[in-house]
C-alpha cells in the first residue's frame, strides 16, 4: 500500500473563503435551459413554464450563485427584446450556437428562476454587439427603485421591487476569435470599454460590482499580454477579472484528468501576478480579486487537430463559416434535439471537478467567485421527466456546506507521476505535466463554530493509500467523521432508475491517536474529514 502524509496547523491561513466560491454557470445550450430549466409541458411546470422539480432540488443544495444568461450566447443577445408579454417578444438568431432564440426565457425569467432556486444571479451584459447604454439601461431596469422609464417598465412587467443584482460581468470571453464582436484584435479598446461601462453602470447603481474579461484561454497566443493591456485600462473601475479554463483529457489517459490541477494553478498564478504588477505600475491601493466563472474538467475523445498551432487559432476554425450549417429551433420537450453530456467515468469526472474546487480553496485569498460549467447538472441531474443526484452532487454540496471560514495550507507528501504531452484538438494542446501529486487536499477552518473540514482526493487509479494526517496543532479537537466516496466500477453512473450506484459513506475504521489521523483512502476516491473542537 502506498503511503502519504499531510500536516495542518491553524496558524497557516491562506484567506477567507467566499460564500460564492461554489456556484454554477448557465447558458442556453444543450438541455440546461431548454428542457431542464424551462419546459412548459412538464408536469411540474409553473406559471412561467419553469420546472419546479429542478429549481426546488437546486434550492435544497444551498447553491450560492449562478452566472447567467451566458456565455458566448450573450455577446449577441438583445435583452430588451426578451421582456414583456411573450407574444410581443422578438425571435432572433443565436450566432454563437446556431439556434433560434424565441426569448421564451427572457431577462425576467432568468432572474426570477434564480429567486425560485434560492440563489444569487451574477449577470453578464452584452459587450459584443451591445453598447454601454444597453448595459446601463439593463442595470436601471433591474435594480433601480422606480420613477424612470426602465424601472417603471420592470414594475409593469410584474416585478415591483428591484432585483438587486449585485455582480455584473462586462461581456464574455471578449478576446476569443469565436466570440461575436470579439475584441481579440484590440485589448486596449476592450479595456477602455470595460472601464467606461463599469463607471456608467455604477453611476446608475453605486452598490454593484463589476467583472472584466481577461484571456479566456491560456492557449491563445496573445495570452497573457492581452490581459495586461486590458488591466492597464480598467483596473481602477472594476472589482474582479473573469477567468475561464476547461481541461480535457483523452479516455486512454485518465490520469491526465487529475493532473489538470497544475494547469489551473499556473493560470491563476499568472493572472494574480498580472493584477499585482498593474496595481504597482499605476500605484493603486486596490487589490484585484478573481472570478473563475467558467471552468470544467472532462474526459473527451481526441478530435481533428493541427499540431504545432500553439494558440494561433483563427475564426474559421470555430465552425463559423461551415457551408450548409443550419439554425436549429429547439423544443424543450423534445430531448432528441438537445445536447447532453456523457455520464461515463462519472466518478473520475466528479474528481476532476472537485480537484479544481480544491485549487480555488488554495487561492481563497484572491478567488472570490467560482462558477462551474455543468454545475447545475452536477448538483441536480435531469432528463426529460426526472431529477436525481449524480455522483458530483455529493462533493459539490459538501463543499457548499462545509468549506467555510478560512482556507488553510495543506503540506502534502505523497507519490507523484508524470503525464506526457497530448492534444485533444486545435485549442487544447498540453505540453505534459510533471510531478503530479496523487494526493490533492484543501482544508477549511471555521473557528467560531469549532469546525475543521479537510477535503482529500486520492487520484491514484490503481492503489489505495495510507494517509497520516498530522493535526497536533488542533489540540482538544476530535474527529467527528470520515466520509468517503468511490466507485468499484469505473463505468458506474447514477441514473434515475439507479441513483445509488455511487454514494458517500462513513468510514468507521479511521482513527486519531496522539494528534495523528490514520486513514486508508480508496483508489480514485473523494474523502472528507470533519473535526469538532471540544472546547
Amino acid at each position: 500500500m502506498m503511503k502519504a502524509s499531510m500536516t495542518l496547523h491553524p496558524d497557516f491561513k491562506i484567506g477567507e473563503i467566499s460564500g460564492r466560491l461554489f456556484g454554477a454557470f448557465l447558458e442556453p445550450i444543450g438541455s440546461m435551459v431548454n428542457g431542464s430549466m424551462y419546459n412548459p409541458k412538464h408536469p411540474t411546470a409553473d406559471e412561467q413554464g419553469l420546472r419546479k422539480d429542478f429549481y426546488e432540488a437546486l434550492k435544497e443544495t444551498g447553491l450560492p450563485a449562478v452566472r447567467l444568461p451566458g456565455g458566448n450566447f450573450v455577446s449577441g443577445w438583445q435583452w430588451k427584446d426578451s421582456i414583456g408579454p411573450k407574444e410581443q417578444r422578438k425571435t432572433h438568431l443565436d450566432m454563437a450556437w446556431f439556434q433560434y432564440i424565441p426569448n421564451d426565457v427572457g431577462h425576467d425569467e432568468y432572474l426570477q428562476w434564480a429567486e425560485k432556486a434560492g440563489t444569487e444571479a451574477i449577470y453578464t451584459v452584452n459587450l459584443g454587439t451591445g453598447t454601454l447604454q444597453d448595459a446601463a439601461d439593463c442595470v436601471e431596469y433591474t435594480n433601480f427603485q422606480g420613477g424612470t422609464w426602465w424601472s417603471d417598465l420592470r414594475k409593469k412587467n410584474g416585478h415591483a421591487e428591484p432585483y438587486k443584482v449585485k455582480t455584473w460581468c462586462l461581456g464574455n470571453e471578449m478576446d476569443g476569435p469565436w466570440q461575436i464582436a470579439s475584441w481579440e484584435k484590440d485589448p486596449r479598446g476592450y479595456g477602455v470599454l470595460a472601464h467606461e461601462t463599469s463607471k456608467a453602470m455604477k453611476w446608475v447603481d453605486p452598490s454593484i460590482e463589476t467583472i472584466a474579461c481577461v484571456s479566456s484561454s491560456p492557449f491563445l497566443n496573445h495570452y497573457p499580454d492581452w490581459d495586461l493591456q486590458v488591466l492597464e485600462q480598467c483596473y481602477a473601475a472594476v472589482d474582479y477579472i473573469s477567468l475561464h479554463h476547461y481541461h480535457p483529457a483523452p479516455p486512454e489517459m485518465p490520469q491526465a484528468l487529475l493532473a489538470g490541477y497544475q494547469a489551473f494553478e499556473d493560470y491563476i498564478r499568472t493572472e494574480i501576478a498580472l493584477c499585482d504588477f498593474v496595481k504597482t505600475k499605476i500605484r493603486s491601493p486596490r487589490k484585484m480579486m478573481l472570478a473563475l466563472d467558467e471552468y470544467g474538467s472532462m474526459i473527451r475523445p481526441k478530435g481533428e487537430m493541427h499540431l504545432g498551432l500553439a494558440g494561433r487559432q483563427n475564426a474559421d476554425m470555430f465552425g463559423v463559416f461551415v457551408p450548409g450549417r443550419t439554425y436549429v429551433r429547439h423544443d424543450p420537450d423534445d430531448w432528441s434535439t438537445l445536447r447532453n453530456p456523457p455520464r461515463d467515468h462519472e466518478m473520475l469526472q466528479t474528481l476532476g471537478m472537485a480537484s479544481t474546487m480544491l485549487v480555488m480553496l488554495h487561492h481563497a485569498d484572491r478567488i472570490k467567485i467560482g462558477c462551474a460549467t455543468g454545475g447545475l447538472g452536477a448538483l441536480c441531474a435531469t432528463d426529460r421527466e426526472h431529477v436525481w443526484k449524480g455522483a458530483a452532487h455529493y462533493p459539490f454540496t459538501q463543499m457548499i456546506r462545509w468549506a467555510k471560514g478560512v482556507s488553510l495550507q495543506c503540506e502534502v507528501s505523497c507519490d507523484t507521476y508524470d503525464v506526457p504531452g497530448y492534444a485533444i484538438d486545435d485549442m487544447n494542446q498540453y505540453g505534459g505535466f510533471t510531478g503530479v501529486q496523487t494526493i490533492q487536499a484543501a482544508a477549511a477552518l471555521k473557528e467560531e463554530a469549532g469546525e475543521l473540514t479537510v477535503f482529500v482526493i486520492n487520484g491514484d487509479p490503481a492503489e489505495e493509500q495510507e494517509l497520516k494526517l498530522d493535526v497536533r496543532g488542533f489540540e482538544g479537537w476530535k474527529l467527528a467523521e470520515h466520509i468517503e466516496m468511490f466507485a468499484e466500477d469505473e463505468h458506474a453512473a447514477n441514473t434515475w432508475d439507479h441513483p445509488d450506484r455511487i454514494l458517500p459513506r462513513r468510514n468507521e475504521d479511521t482513527r486519531v491517536e496522539k494528534g495523528i489521523l490514520t486513514a486508508v483512502l480508496k483508489k480514485e476516491s473523494w474523502n472528507v474529514f470533519r473535526f469538532k473542537s471540544q472546547a
